[in-house]
C-alpha cells in the first residue's frame, strides 16, 4: 500500500461516511493520478479536525491505499507518496526458568488486564486478584452509591473490574510514542469498541462501551487459561530471603507465588501502607489537584466550532488548555469530558472525591473538565514515602465535611469563586453530581495556593475561549486522584528490590490513563514472558 498525508476535505462534503469515502476517493485519483480501475482499496489511517479558522472547518486524514501496480506508481510519484510504513508485531524470546506456581497479577485495571491478556495468550495461565467486583456487580453498586450516597470502600468508581477507567470517558490518548499503542487500540476493537479509534486524533469508548470491552478482554483471558477471582483483596504478602512466597487473601487465604505484579491503580492505599511495611522501596511523586467545571455542552461546541457547531459528523466538542503563574504554579485541564458528568469518585468512607465520565455518544447536556494544579513533594506534609496519600486525603475530608457529611459535594458558581462570595442559587446551568451538591466557599477544601492559581487560570482560559469565566458555570470540588502520589521503585527489568515483584501501571507510579497503563502491563508482562517459560502442568 500507499500512505498519502495531509488531505484535508472541508466539513460539509463529508456528513457521512458515503459522503465521506466518494469525496476521499476522488482526492486519491487526483493526487496519485490515476484512474479509477487502478484503485483496489483505501483505509483512513489516521484522521482528526483542523477548526482553527471557525468558518471553514477541515478534516485532516492520513490514508492507506492499495493500487494496482503499486511498484510503477511509486517510481513516477513526487513527494508526499511513500510505501505505508509496515507496523511490525513484537516478538518474544521466551525464557528458561520454569515456573513452579502461576504468575498472579493484583488488579483488573488496563495495566493488569492487558498483563494477563498477553501471559495467558502465551501459555503463562495468570491468576487475576481484583478486589473489588465484576462490572456487572460494580455498576450496582456504584449506581447505589450515586443514587443514596451508600459507598462500598471494595467496590466503587475506583475498584473493581476494568479499573478507575472505567467509569470515565475512555480516553485513549496518550503522549507516550510506544508501538505497543497500536496494539492496545486493536485489542480493544477486537473485544468490541468501535473501529474508528483505530484512526480517529482522539479516541475513545465512554463508559457504557468500556463495560462490555473489558468483560470480553476477562473473558478471553480465562478462554487461554487465566484465571481471574473478584473480592480477592491482598491483605498481606510474605517474603523469605528477599523474595516473593505467598500472597495473603482477605487476610485468610494464602496463595503461593514467585511472579507478583503489582497493578493496583492510584486508589489502593491501604495496599501500598501494606506494601511500604513490608519493605517495598517507593518514593514521593507529583501530581495535581483541583476542582471540576461544568458548562453547558452547547457553549463549547460554538466556542470551538463556531456556525458549524453540531454539524454532523463533529459531534461534541473538547478543549485542553494550560496556564503558567507567576508564582511559579502550573494549571491545566485534565480528563475534559464532552457531554458528560461529574461522578462521586470517593474510595474511603468520609472522603469526597470528584471524577469526569462520558458515555460514548457524549450527548449530556453538559460539558466538564478537570482545572487543576500542580503539586509536588515540596508540598506535602513530610518526607514520609506516603506522605502525599495524607496530603489527598486532608482535602478529600474537607470537602466531605463542606458537603455536609453525606458525600454531596460542594459547589461554587465560577463568578462567585472568582469574587470569593457565596452563591446563592442556579443560573442557566444545573449540576450533574450525584448523589447532590452544597453551595459552599470552595477556598475551604483547597490549598490557598492551589485556589489563587486556580482563580488566574480560569481568567486565562477567559481569553482563549471566550466565555469560559461565564459567570453560572459550576465548580465542583475535590479532585484529587489525577495520578498517583507514590512511585513504587522498579529496576530495568522491571521488578521492585523484593525478588519477583513487578510493580506496574498508574498505580505504581509508571502511566497516566488508560493508553500508558495498557502498554506498562504488556511491557511488564514481555519481561515476564523474557525470563520464565510458559508453564505446562499447572492447574
Amino acid at each position: 500500500m500507499v500512505r498519502l498525508s495531509n488531505i484535508k476535505i472541508r466539513i460539509t462534503k463529508a456528513k457521512d461516511q458515503d459522503e465521506e469515502r466518494q469525496a476521499l476517493k476522488s482526492i486519491i485519483l487526483s493526487e496519485l493520478k490515476i484512474k479509477e480501475q487502478e484503485l483496489v482499496d483505501f483505509i483512513i489511517f489516521k484522521k482528526s479536525v483542523d477548526a482553527r479558522k471557525k468558518s471553514d472547518i477541515y478534516y485532516v486524514y492520513t490514508l492507506d491505499v492499495k493500487v494496482r501496480n503499486e511498484k510503477a506508481l511509486l517510481k513516477k510519484s513526487g513527494k508526499g507518496i511513500i510505501p505505508t510504513p509496515v507496523l511490525v508485531k513484537r516478538s518474544i524470546s521466551f525464557g528458561t526458568e520454569k515456573l513452579h506456581e502461576r504468575p498472579v497479577i493484583v488488579g483488573t485495571g488496563p495495566a493488569g488486564l492487558f498483563a494477563g491478556l498477553f501471559l495467558s495468550r502465551n501459555g503463562y495461565k495468570p491468576i487475576i486478584l481484583e478486589r473489588g467486583e465484576d462490572v456487572e456487580s460494580r455498576t450496582r453498586k456504584i449506581n447505589e452509591f450515586w443514587e443514596k450516597g451508600l459507598l462500598n470502600t471494595e467496590c466503587n468508581v475506583q475498584f473493581g473490574e476494568g479499573g478507575a477507567g472505567t467509569f470515565s470517558d475512555g480516553k485513549l490518548t496518550t503522549l507516550i510514542n510506544d508501538e505497543r499503542c497500536r496494539l492496545v487500540l486493536e485489542e480493544f476493537v477486537k473485544a468490541g469498541a468501535p473501529s474508528d479509534i483505530l484512526y480517529k486524533n482522539k479516541p475513545h469508548i465512554g463508559t457504557d462501551l468500556l463495560k462490555t470491552t473489558v468483560k470480553k478482554i476477562r473473558q478471553e483471558i480465562i478462554a487461554h487459561g487465566g484465571e481471574v477471582r473478584f473480592n480477592a483483596k491482598v491483605t498481606d504478602i510474605i517474603v523469605k530471603n528477599g523474595e516473593i512466597s505467598e500472597l495473603v487473601i482477605n487476610d485468610t487465604e494464602r496463595l503461593g507465588c514467585r511472579v507478583v505484579i503489582l497493578a493496583i491503580g492510584h486508589s489502593a492505599r491501604d495496599t501500598l501502607e501494606m506494601l511500604y511495611n513490608r519493605g517495598i522501596e517507593m518514593k514521593q511523586k507529583a501530581f495535581s489537584i483541583g476542582l471540576r467545571i461544568e458548562h453547558p455542552q452547547a457553549f463549547i461546541d460554538k466556542a470551538q466550532y463556531g456556525d458549524f457547531a453540531g454539524y454532523p459528523g463533529l459531534g461534541a466538542a473538547d478543549y485542553k488548555l494550560s496556564y503558567h503563574s507567576r508564582s511559579g504554579r502550573s494549571a491545566y485541564t485534565f480528563c475534559m469530558c464532552p457531554g458528560g458528568y461529574v461522578v462521586a469518585a470517593a474510595s474511603e468512607k468520609n472522603h469526597l472525591v470528584t471524577n469526569g465520565m462520558s458515555e460514548y455518544k457524549r450527548d449530556g447536556r453538559n460539558a466538564n473538565s478537570a482545572l487543576l494544579v500542580g503539586v509536588t513533594p515540596a508540598d506535602f506534609p513530610g518526607g514520609h514515602p506516603l506522605a502525599g496519600i495524607e496530603f489527598q486525603r486532608k482535602w478529600e475530608r474537607l470537602a466531605f465535611e463542606l458537603g455536609g457529611g453525606n458525600y454531596k459535594a460542594p459547589v461554587q458558581l465560577t463568578g462567585d469563586f472568582l469574587s470569593d462570595r457565596s452563591s446563592t442559587g442556579w443560573g442557566s446551568i444545573e449540576p450533574t453530581y450525584k448523589p447532590g451538591v452544597v453551595f459552599a466557599h470552595l477556598k475551604d477544601c483547597l490549598p490557598i495556593y492551589v485556589t489563587e492559581t486556580l482563580k488566574e487560570a480560569i481568567l486565562d482560559f477567559d481569553r482563549k475561549i471566550r466565555g469560559f469565566a461565564m459567570p453560572d458555570s459550576i465548580l465542583t470540588g475535590v479532585e484529587t486522584r489525577s495520578s498517583s502520589p507514590v512511585r513504587i521503585i522498579r529496576d530495568n527489568n522491571f521488578t521492585s528490590n523484593i525478588n519477583g515483584i513487578y510493580p506496574a501501571g498508574e498505580g505504581a507510579g509508571y502511566a497516566g490513563g488508560i493508553m500508558s497503563s495498557a502498554v506498562d502491563g504488556i511491557k511488564v508482562a514481555e519481561k515476564i514472558m523474557e525470563r520464565f517459560a510458559p508453564i505446562s502442568g499447572i492447574s
